[in-house]
């Protein structure tokens, strides 16, 4: 039972309860002064009482038990700090404790989760470096200068854990390193990228950037720069996009820039504006570019829609690997899905 009091804390957190809160979705069986007694570890609630805070928090009874240690870094997320604290810290929990089932599963397995960065030394201190950066990494990662058709899923095979949550919250998604250096994590917002797939990926790869880049040293509004200019050139490389727009140009199609759009999964405005960074078009242009488009209404939702895939299996396909070989029971696969057995085996085919 070591680890109940955290445990119990982090379910509680996760369902934006308080103490009084959680005592009165347990219809009051006991006070809130004996719920803080469980979550300092002062006293151990009996099986029954588990139970029972499994049920109001929508956790299994196993879900106590769990001793995989989550220790997040600083949140490379500067908004955050000003959200409301019980959302922040439902944000957090969730987030650890999805990720440790996540990595119970891959210790199980025996699969090795250190990661290793392939920018770790290079020096950023200028646009120039960044493209240096991503060729480094798309060579590192055998991704040539083709278009990446999804990148949550290329992140997750590379042992960049990605979790997507449910928040009302206007926040597209935050960066940490878990466990000192070993785990590079990214939260996305699911409620922000419904059809928007194109800003999703572009999200994933400028948290990435937070991860990956020396740009600690800079100031926020050139951080920023620094992993957006990241985002955009791993999206679709230098030489991919001069071939693409043919060199230097006085003007653009819409119909051009949503084919683009469609193929290597970017926004028409992170296209012109990289378009612009690489000297393929004038910056009176670009300023045109995004006044039309503004008229036009396409500033919020552009008239050409990425569709494509981005999300990642990997976790369901460890998950079932370890049933089929019998690393794991039918009730631990359930546990790790964070299920009833009764749910697990009605949503799921096990022979």
């Amino acid at each position: 039972m070591k680890y109940l009091a955290s445990r119990l804390k982090s379910a509680r957190l996760m369902n934006g309860l308080s103490l009084q809160g959680l005592a009165d979705r347990i219809e009051n069986r006991i006070t809130k002064q004996a719920l803080s007694k469980y979550e300092q570890g002062q006293v151990i609630p009996d099986s029954e009482m588990i139970g029972l805070l499994a049920e109001a928090l929508h956790v299994r009874p196993d879900y106590f038990h769990a001793d995989t240690v989550i220790e997040f870094g600083e949140i490379e997320f500067k908004k955050l700090d000003s959200y409301p604290v019980k959302e922040k810290n439902r944000i957090v929990e969730i987030a650890k404790n999805e990720l440790s089932r996540y990595i119970e599963l891959e210790e199980i397995l025996g699969i090795e989760t250190k990661f290793h960065n392939p920018l770790d030394g290079m020096a950023i201190n200028s646009l120039e470096d960044i493209e240096k950066a991503t060729e480094t990494l798309r060579y590192a990662w055998g991704l040539g200068i083709d278009a990446i058709s999804n990148v949550i899923e290329l992140l997750e095979d590379h042992h960049v854990k990605v979790i997507e949550i449910d928040s009302e919250e206007s926040f597209d998604g935050f960066a940490t390193w878990v466990n000192g250096k070993d785990i590079p994590l990214i939260v996305l917002n699911k409620a922000k990228f419904e059809h928007k797939l194109d800003r999703k990926r572009f999200t994933a790869l400028h948290e990435l950037g937070h991860l990956l880049l020396d740009v600690n040293g800079y100031k926020e509004k050139q951080k920023e720069k620094f992993c957006h200019a990241f985002a955009a050139a791993m999206l679709i490389p230098e030489d991919t996009l001069r071939e693409e727009l043919g060199g230097k140009r006085s003007k653009l199609s819409m119909n051009e820039l949503g084919a683009i759009k469609q193929q290597y999964g970017i926004s028409m405005q992170a296209l012109v504006y990289r378009a612009k960074k690489l000297g393929l078009i004038s910056e009176n242009y670009l300023k045109q570019f995004y006044i039309v488009f503004n008229q036009l209404g396409f500033r919020v939702t552009e008239p050409v829609d990425y569709e494509g895939m981005e999300h990642s299996n990997r976790f369901s396909q460890l998950l079932f690997r370890a049933l089929a070989e019998e690393y794991i029971s039918i009730s631990k696969a359930a546990a790790l899905k964070n299920q009833k057995l009764a749910e697990f085996r009605k949503e799921n085919m096990v022979i």
